[in-house]
């Protein structure tokens, strides 16, 4: 029996999630009823939660992607994490590093940043924000 590893199976998907059972059985030697038990199995523990696209925001106009981020007083968190969270931000993280949330988002031009960072500053319980340009994704 060839054995791979569940990592190595993630890898290809991140890869290209759209890529058929067949497609990989035959990059890892195996049937493709052993890949779709095998993705089946990763999907039942949680370890895949769900499949993703890459998109090219600037063929959409939006020219900016910014990652934000945004201290708030701690009672306030929670509130303001589920508001930012449902706007139209492409990821939002809590996180334990210099900022309590950070925000990635597309905005057509710099304008409409600089108006949404005014927004996030004026909103009570935000105490501080600090955006960043993405000038280029590697990976």
């Amino acid at each position: 029996m060839v054995r791979f590893s569940d990592i190595d199976l993630i890898k290809e998907l991140r890869q290209n999630a759209r890529m058929s059972y067949v497609d990989l059985a035959k990059i890892f030697n195996v049937t493709e009823t052993a890949i779709r038990k095998r993705v089946h199995s990763l999907e039942g523990k949680g370890i895949i939660k769900g499949y993703t696209i890459n998109v090219d925001y600037k063929k959409l106009g939006y020219d900016v992607n910014a990652i934000i981020g945004i201290d708030t007083l701690p009672d306030k968190l929670l509130n303001l994490t589920n508001e930012i969270k449902n706007d139209e931000s492409i990821c939002v993280y809590s996180s334990s590093g210099d900022h309590m949330l950070m925000v990635e988002k597309c905005f057509k031009n710099y304008e409409e940043l600089r108006e949404y960072v005014k927004k996030l500053e004026q909103t009570k319980g935000i105490t501080k924000v600090c955006p960043a340009i993405i000038v280029e994704k590697i990976k």
